[in-house]
């Protein structure tokens, strides 16, 4: 089974997280995420995740930080999440494709429905 790479930014700002909720027909749809999506031919992550925050959510990151990398087997597919720490970026973050996208206090982590895949960074964020 072929290992899709994707990245994706946990953005901070003023102690709230920004995140989007996967459309219904999408794997794992229905749930919240990191914003960012896959990586494309040889993208690097930090390009990949540079192009799909601009997409996506209309903001450039000046700053990408490693956070974690996860690698999770979904059954029908494995997914390696490249997880990247923005706090800093020019925009104003916003679901540019019609997604529902809001801020959240970080605390509120916990009472919001993740992939599996995200569990783990969800509870290190939470954590620090």
């Amino acid at each position: 089974m072929k290992t899709v790479h994707v990245a994706a930014a946990i953005i901070i700002r003023d102690s709230k997280v920004f995140l989007a909720k996967r459309a219904k027909n999408q794997h794992q749809g229905g749930l919240w995420e990191f914003p960012g999506g896959k990586c494309e031919g040889d993208e690097s992550p930090e390009q990949a995740l540079i192009r799909e925050l601009h997409e996506e959510i209309a903001i450039i990151p000046c700053t990408l930080n490693k956070f974690e990398t996860v690698t999770h087997d979904y059954g029908d597919k494995t997914v390696c999440l490249h997880f990247f720490l923005v706090e800093s970026f020019e925009g104003e973050a916003m679901g540019n494709e019609g997604q529902l996208t809001a801020w959240f206090d970080l605390m509120a982590l916990s009472e919001l429905e993740f992939p599996a895949a995200n569990k783990g960074v969800v509870d290190k964020l939470l954590a620090q």
